[in-house]
């Protein structure tokens, strides 16, 4: 037994070592993955912030997305504004400016005349 490698053994050292350095590498970049789970009700939001990761850390929207979603984010925010108020009347909770009261009748009545997914883009 001597003290050097045959040929054979020298390749299967030398395919060891890439194998243990593609281990090493991908174990690094799965490092960096982060995963995410989001839970909860229908229309809780969970498509929003993917959304918003995705305008953050990506490319952001194209023009056709925004054209798209443009009426859509319009939409669930008047309704959302719409839900706070009615909410607001149902629990009895007073308004901090009086003069809110005016703005509140004028949402209301723009969110029962006016269609945010029907309008074009």
């Amino acid at each position: 037994m001597g003290c050097t490698l045959s040929a054979e053994e020298r390749a299967a050292l030398d395919r060891s070592k890439a194998i243990e350095k593609n281990l090493k590498e991908d174990g690094l970049t799965a490092a960096k993955d982060v995963k995410l789970l989001l839970c909860g009700a229908g229309e809780s939001g969970k498509s929003t912030i993917v959304k918003q990761m995705k305008i953050i850390h990506e490319d952001g929207f194209s023009g056709d997305d925004v054209k798209q979603y443009k009426p859509v984010v319009y939409s669930n925010t008047i309704q959302s504004l719409a839900a706070i108020v009615r909410a607001m009347d149902t629990l009895g909770l007073e308004y901090g400016d009086k003069e809110r009261k005016v703005s509140v009748q004028h949402t209301h009545t723009h969110t029962h005349t006016h269609s945010w997914r029907s309008e074009k883009p």
